[in-house]
């Protein structure tokens, strides 16, 4: 036992820095769709980024002589897995459109938090008062980062929200999706969802599309590679480490967020954005040392998470 620890302190070691290769990217990515939206209408760069990343998967796919259809997905979790997939992204790329990146990072943070209160509620999962407590106080740090009822309140804090709820639900779907889906098979159809949400919110919006400067253009070839690159490091995390060592390192995406808001965007910090941000992460990082009852998504499905 003793001759393996070495062995293992490194695969941790390796893991940990592999995820937080994962978050620098992830952070990487939102910044060039925020800078990409100021030209762009937002349904366009959705359908963009998600034909992008669609036909990677799909050569992918096809690398590994996988078909690209098979009958599980259509099943029922891969079509709440889609259709929550759709709600949360068409709503995080607007929340980062309009408000401040660091402010959407942050919000986006609680998404572990609702699947595990989602996990005890949908699939019976045992969640301890301890774990319930830790919940509500990371969400009270969602409402102190939005600040209803005051002046500073802005409604378009809500479209973070409702981001993060969708991708909460997209992954509480993909803990029932068939385990014959592939790493591949899931991610092209994730990034398929991405072009009905652009396609469907630029149908409602009614605003015609434009041509990109070649400024704009690399943007969003440089967000398809960074959610492709993300993609691929967060599978490399969740292989390389123990899942509880790894995955603590998932907050590190937060501190990059605010990094590339403050630095890139010109987003000023605030008390209570901070104040909420801490007790967002202090809660997930309580939540992962006490939940030996909610696991880890297994690495197919944490590659997709935002």
């Amino acid at each position: 036992m003793t001759t393996r620890l070495p062995n293992d302190r490194k695969a941790n070691l390796i893991g940990s820095l592999w995820m937080v290769a994962a978050m620098a990217v992830f952070a990487s990515e939102d910044a060039f769709i925020k800078a990409a939206s100021v030209m762009l209408p937002v349904g366009q760069i959705l359908v963009i980024f998600g034909m992008g990343g669609a036909l990677i998967f799909a050569g992918l796919a096809r690398l590994n002589a996988q078909p690209l259809f098979v009958k599980d997905v259509v099943s029922r979790p891969m079509r709440f897995r889609i259709l929550f997939e759709i709600v949360g992204r068409l709503f995080y790329v607007l929340a980062i459109a309009v408000i401040p990146l660091s402010a959407a990072t942050v919000i986006l943070q609680a998404t572990p938090l609702v699947v595990v209160a989602g996990a005890a509620l949908v699939f019976g999962e045992k969640v301890g008062w301890r774990r319930w407590t830790a919940i509500i106080i990371g969400l009270i740090g969602v409402i102190i980062i939005i600040r209803p009822g005051t002046d500073s309140f802005s409604m378009l804090s809500v479209l973070a929200v409702i981001g993060m709820i969708g991708f909460a639900g997209r992954d509480l779907a993909s803990r029932a999706a068939p385990a014959t889906l592939s790493t591949w098979l899931l991610g092209l159809y994730g990034f398929i969802a991405v072009v009905i949400a652009g396609v469907a919110y630029s149908i409602w919006q009614g605003q015609a599309y434009v041509r990109p400067s070649v400024e704009i253009s690399l943007y969003l070839l440089l967000s398809v590679l960074a959610g492709v690159g993300a993609y691929s490091c967060l599978m490399k995390a969740m292989r390389t480490g123990d899942v509880s060592a790894v995955t603590p390192f998932r907050y590190t995406r937060l501190l990059f967020g605010i990094a590339f808001g403050v630095a890139l965007f010109g987003e000023e910090l605030s008390i209570p954005m901070l104040a909420g941000s801490g007790l967002i992460v202090i809660s997930g990082l309580f939540i992962l040392w006490r939940g030996k009852a909610i696991e880890a998504p297994p690495p197919h499905d944490a590659a997709l998470l935002k």
